[in-house]
């Protein structure tokens, strides 16, 4: 599981059997700072109320094509949830970051 933030929608409206319904958002992974890491991917919504702008979890692989509603549909990456809040502690002074 990743952090990415959603940074746009995909339009595509001829669909493989499947993914009907399913909206498709463009995100940018994030580092553990939750800095751009790498370049942006397209994930299927698998919560269905991912938008622009939010923190989200993402997988990819095999776990994205399971997260959906059917399973095994050709996905690289599926948005699994809406990030509320991100805490940790930083490792040279025990603070919370």
């Amino acid at each position: 599981m990743q952090l990415a933030r959603v940074i746009g929608s995909v339009v595509a409206t001829v669909r493989t059997p499947g993914l009907d319904g399913i909206k498709f958002l463009l995100v940018q992974p994030l580092d553990k700072h939750l800095q751009p890491a790498g370049g942006a991917v397209v994930a299927a919504d698998a919560v269905a109320m991912a938008g622009v702008g939010e923190l989200v979890s993402v997988v990819a692989s095999r776990e994205a094509a399971v997260a959906l509603p059917e399973t095994f549909v050709p996905v690289d990456h599926a948005i699994t949830g809406i990030v509320d809040a991100v805490t940790h502690e930083a490792s040279d002074t025990g603070a919370a970051t």
